[in-house]
């Protein structure tokens, strides 16, 4: 199925500002399990837009608008078309070395990830919290279960307030936003020897029977053999077809959607996001094909030419109706 996407963020000032310079990270990564057939990105007020990758591979907008010139409202807005097809989020291949835990990366493949493998400095909660996972059995069953263990221990909850708790805050008060569940699923990770990172990005998902697009967040761990596997602490399920990723960080704060400078705080911020099937579209030949409508139109032809031999004159009504030649009848 494919989908468009449209995606709309705005900032609201109460008087006019200064803005420097801007990073947005809006842009599906290149291995979203959902193929994006188009993109683009649309800022107001009109600014310099220059693409380029950070350090991890991201292809990132940045912004810079005129310094001569004060503005009261930034505006971003996606619009880009994907393809959904189901996948089995199951479907990778792992490395023999590593079915079986622990494991130890290899030397070459650690200094890589290196920044990825870095332990965090845990509270009481944070280190109790880790004994309930054991390392040992097969890599891919620990990692449902972990995840499963997350989504169980946390409630989800819609968090607007910026910024994000600790893992220690998460677990005390059992309850958090993606962003905090993700920044906890990847540190317990990381103090268990697995690498893993930070990733935002769009969930596309039905939700009463129509698809919805919200900003999100998850951890991925880094797996031999299949790369990185997406982990959704909010569902306790693995990342399939309808997560796409939009930037993939060592830390949580490098994944900000959106990071930039303005002279004086926004006093309204509102986000409006539509997702519309393509190919649905309404159209005046639907549910039927353009031959079937000419055979339909060529049987109605038949039909009156009948009727007006035989002198029948058909009206409507509650029900079908017609009107004889003897009117007596």
């Amino acid at each position: 199925m494919k989908y468009r996407i449209q995606h709309l963020t705005s900032y609201h000032y109460s008087g006019e500002v200064d803005l420097g310079p801007h990073i947005v990270r809006l842009r599906p990564a290149v291995h979203a399990k959902s193929k994006v057939l188009s993109y683009s990105l649309t800022v107001k007020p009109d600014c310099q837009v220059r693409w380029q990758y950070d350090p991890w591979n991201n292809l990132i907008a940045r912004l810079a608008f005129p310094p001569d010139r004060k503005f009261n409202e930034l505006a971003l807005c996606v619009d880009a078309t994907v393809e959904i097809k189901p996948i089995n989020p199951f479907d990778f291949y792992v490395e023999s070395w590593c079915e079986q835990i622990p494991f130890d990366y290899p030397e070459a493949v650690q200094k890589e990830l290196l920044p990825f493998l870095e332990k965090p400095e845990g509270g009481a909660l944070f280190n109790e919290f880790l004994k309930k996972f054991s390392l040992e059995g097969t890599l891919i069953q620990f990692l449902v279960n972990l995840n499963a263990t997350v989504f169980k221990t946390i409630a989800y909850e819609v968090r607007h307030e910026p910024g994000i708790q600790t893992s220690e805050e998460t677990l005390t008060r059992g309850a958090g936003s993606c962003r905090d569940t993700a920044l906890l699923t990847m540190e317990i990770l990381r103090s268990l020897g697995f690498a893993a990172r930070f990733v935002s990005g769009y969930l596309l998902q039905e939700v009463e029977e129509e698809m919805k697009l919200d900003l999100h967040a998850w951890t991925e761990v880094y797996v031999p053999g299949a790369g990185w596997i997406g982990l959704d602490g909010t569902s306790g399920l693995l990342c399939a077809e309808g997560h796409i990723p939009l930037a993939c960080t060592v830390t949580a704060e490098q994944a900000a959607p959106v990071y930039g400078t303005a002279s004086s705080a926004a006093v309204r911020f509102d986000v409006h996001s539509n997702v519309s099937i393509v190919g649905d579209e309404t159209s005046p030949d639907k549910p039927y094909s353009g031959e079937t409508w000419r055979d339909i139109l060529k049987t109605g032809d038949s039909v009156d030419v009948l009727l007006d031999s035989t002198g029948t004159v058909l009206t409507s009504g509650g029900e079908p109706t017609f009107t004889a030649v003897d009117s007596d009848a």
